[in-house]
């Protein structure tokens, strides 16, 4: 009776550690997301469209880059799927410097 009770107490273990991993995971790659969208704006502000884009690839790798690029400001969003498909997505702004 007690080998029943360990295996189902190391069984829930084993599921919440996994569940912890996968939600670290997930907190490391929005922070990939964020970190990833701040530079592409950045660069894309001082005209380097294509670096912002490069960077994007290289900080978050797997993720979708949109780049809007208006007179008076420049939004980046960048997007991937996280662990267990969780949709995960960062928004940043930049104002363009002048010409």
């Amino acid at each position: 009776m007690v080998t029943v009770e360990a295996a189902i107490a190391v069984s829930a273990l084993l599921v919440a550690m996994w569940l912890a991993a996968n939600g670290l995971t997930a907190v490391i790659e929005q922070m990939r997301c964020t970190d990833a969208a701040r530079e592409a704006a950045r660069l894309a502000a001082r005209g380097e469209r294509q670096r912002g884009e490069a960077a994007v690839a290289e900080i978050a790798p797997g993720a979708t880059v949109v780049i809007h690029l208006d007179p008076d400001a420049v939004e980046v969003v960048v997007s991937k799927r996280g662990p267990l498909g969780l949709p995960l997505s960062a928004r940043a702004f930049a104002v363009p410097e002048p010409r």
